[in-house]
């Protein structure tokens, strides 16, 4: 699975982080820009949960990593489907070198018990692409990854100046706000969404949609034809 290359900045955020040292002028960017997020929503924890995920990739190695990280029942969307995270992942030994990745953007449930991730990758080949996760909080409070999802591109997505954080309008109501596919999984407050599927000859599709005024938006539309790979 492929990941993105963590730059000097996100290193020494997270060094900061379990160090106890001052937070370096990246991270106080996002923690003011994240400041007073409604409900029980916390980005900050779900960027700090796939940068402690990077990190132990390289430390520990690049499949112990995704053992660790994953939930009961967490799925891969590979090339010819979505298939089961442990059962599989307990069956490959850990790479020389691991693939590293970083988060560009976090959307979020207003309740903060599901939370959606998406960023770079690079493997220690050279190749380059997209990764998108979808993170579940625990009773623990800390989060899993229930479903990943990764494809190569030609070129490396550009790494913003700040990870963007959106978070879902709070009092939605229980049913949903307008008609989703009927696969669609819901946050446990339903103001964040997502599916995904494979059709055909093995296209893979990946929506998200995050609640608003109004209605739900799509914020993500991703499909993948088999030839991309």
């Amino acid at each position: 699975m492929s990941r993105y290359l963590l730059s000097l900045v996100l290193v020494t955020m997270l060094a900061a982080c379990t160090s106890g040292q001052r937070p370096n002028t990246r991270e106080g960017m996002i923690n003011r820009a994240l400041a007073g997020a409604p409900g029980q929503a916390n980005p900050t924890q779900v960027i700090s949960t796939e940068l402690a995920f990077a990190r132990m990739a390289q430390d520990k190695g690049q499949w112990t990593a995704f053992r660790e990280y994953a939930a009961d029942g967490a799925l891969i969307f590979g090339r010819n489907g979505a298939i089961e995270a442990k059962p599989w992942l307990r069956t490959l030994d850990d790479p020389e070198q691991a693939v590293a990745w970083e988060p560009h953007r976090v959307w979020m449930s207003c309740d903060g018990s599901l939370a959606v991730t998406q960023g770079g990758f690079a493997d220690p080949s050279g190749e380059v692409g997209t990764f998108n996760t979808v993170w579940q909080r625990r009773k623990n409070g800390d989060y899993r990854y229930v479903f990943d999802f990764g494809f190569p591109t030609q070129t490396a997505p550009v790494e913003p100046e700040l990870i963007a954080t959106d978070v879902a309008r709070c009092g939605a109501p229980a049913q949903p706000l307008q008609e989703l596919p009927a696969d669609a999984r819901y946050s446990a407050d339903r103001t964040l969404a997502w599916r995904f599927e494979l059709v055909g000859e093995g296209t893979r599709n990946y929506e998200v949609w995050l609640a608003g005024d109004g209605g739900y938006r799509q914020v993500v539309d991703i499909s993948v034809a088999p030839t991309a790979e």
